[in-house]
C-alpha cells in the first residue's frame, strides 16, 4: 500500500508539468500553429521564474514568500510569452516554415538558460532558492493531514490545483466562448475565418503568445516545486516537453483530457520504478529503458487508434502547420 501511495505522489507533481506544457501547446495548435518549440519555452519559463526568486531572495533582507511567487510567475510568464512571440513573428509575420521555427526556438530556449544559468551557479554544482520553493510546494494545511486521501490528494503546491482549474476553463472557453469558437476557426479554416471578418493574424499571435505563456509555467513547477526549488543545468525539462508535445496528441486536443492522460503519463512514466515492489521482481537496467518508453508507446497507438477511426471531433485543426496566406484566399 504504502509503495502504491508513493507512486502516486510521484506520478502526479510529474503529470503537473506535462499538464501546463500540453494544454499551453492546445492553445497553440488550436489557431493552426504547429509550436515544436515546447520544450524550449519551458527551459525559458524555469529558468527566468528560478532567476528572479534567486536574485530576489538573496539581496532582500527579509524576502516575503508571497512576493517570490509573485515575482517568479510573472518573470516566467513574460519570458515564456516573448518565446512565443518570436515563434509567431517568425511563423505568421515572416511565414517560416512553423517546424524549422519550433525545434529552432528549443535549441534557443535550452541555450539562453543553460549559458546565464552558468552564471547564477558561478562555481557551484547547484543554486536554490528555497524561500520560492517552501511557497511553492506549501500543502493544504487540514486537508493534507486527513490520512491517506490527505496524502494522495491534498499534499502538493497550489500549481498543481491551477492545472485541473485551467483544464476546466479552457474547455469552458473552446466549447461555448465566442472568442473560443473564432480561434477553433481559425485553426480549421483560416480562410472562411478571415471571410467572417475574424482577425486571423490578432488571433494566432495571442493563442501562440499566451499558450507560451502556459507552457513556461510548467517549467517554473517543475524547477520551484518538483526540484525542490533548484536549479541544475540538466536536461530534465527538454525531455517533459517533448512529452508534454505527445500528451496533446494523447488527448485528441482536448483539455479535459489533459487532466487523466497527464496523470496516466506520471504513473506509466515511473512505472520501471515501483514495479519491482509491486510485483517483487527484478527489473534490469534494459527493461527500465523499455519502461520508461511506454508513454510514448501509448501516445503512438493512440494517434494509430485515431486515424483508423477518422472522427472528427478526435482529428487535428485540419489548417495545423500551414501557413495562412490572405492573399491566396
Amino acid at each position: 500500500m504504502s509503495s502504491l501511495i508513493a507512486w502516486i505522489m510521484r506520478a502526479i507533481p510529474f503529470g503537473t508539468i506535462i499538464m501546463y506544457g500540453a494544454m499551453g501547446e492546445t492553445i497553440t495548435e488550436k489557431s493552426g500553429n504547429l509550436n515544436l518549440g515546447v520544450p524550449g519555452i519551458m527551459y525559458l519559463g524555469g529558468f527566468a521564474g528560478f532567476a528572479s526568486a534567486y536574485f530576489y531572495e538573496n539581496n532582500v533582507a527579509n524576502p516575503n514568500p508571497v512576493l517570490s511567487v509573485i515575482i517568479a510567475l510573472v518573470c516566467a510568464l513574460v519570458a515564456s510569452a516573448l518565446g512565443g512571440l518570436i515563434y509567431a513573428f517568425l511563423t505568421i509575420s515572416l511565414r517560416a516554415n512553423q517546424n524549422v521555427t519550433g525545434l529552432a526556438l528549443t535549441t534557443f530556449g535550452m541555450g539562453v538558460a543553460n549559458f546565464f544559468g552558468v552564471f547564477i551557479l558561478d562555481g557551484a554544482t547547484y543554486s536554490a532558492a528555497p524561500i520560492a520553493n517552501k511557497a511553492f510546494a506549501a500543502k493544504i494545511p487540514v486537508l493534507s493531514q486527513m490520512g491517506v486521501l490527505g496524502q494522495t490528494v491534498f499534499s502538493y503546491g497550489f500549481l498543481a490545483y491551477a492545472a485541473i482549474v485551467l483544464a476546466i476553463v479552457l474547455h469552458w472557453f473552446f466549447n461555448c466562448t465566442r472568442a473560443g469558437l473564432n480561434l477553433r476557426a481559425v485553426g480549421e479554416n483560416p480562410a472562411t475565418a478571415d471571410a467572417a471578418g475574424i482577425n486571423v493574424t490578432k488571433y494566432k499571435y495571442l493563442a501562440t503568445c499566451i499558450g507560451a505563456a502556459i507552457c513556461g509555467v510548467g517549467g517554473l513547477y517543475y524547477v520551484l516545486d518538483y526540484n525542490q526549488g533548484i536549479w541544475a543545468t540538466t536536461g530534465q525539462i527538454e525531455a517533459l516537453g517533448w512529452l508534454a508535445l505527445a500528451l496533446v496528441i494523447f488527448t485528441t486536443w482536448k483539455p479535459l483530457n489533459a487532466i487523466w492522460g497527464a496523470y496516466l503519463f506520471g504513473i506509466l512514466y515511473w512505472l520501471y520504478q515501483f514495479l519491482p515492489s509491486l510485483l517483487g521482481i527484478t527489473v534490469s537496467s534494459a527493461m527500465t529503458d523499455l519502461v520508461q518508453m511506454v508513454p510514448y508507446v501509448v501516445t503512438i497507438l493512440v494517434l494509430i487508434a485515431v486515424s483508423m477511426r477518422r472522427k472528427k471531433e478526435d482529428q487535428p485543426p485540419a489548417h495545423l502547420g500551414l501557413a495562412y496566406f490572405r492573399e491566396e484566399r
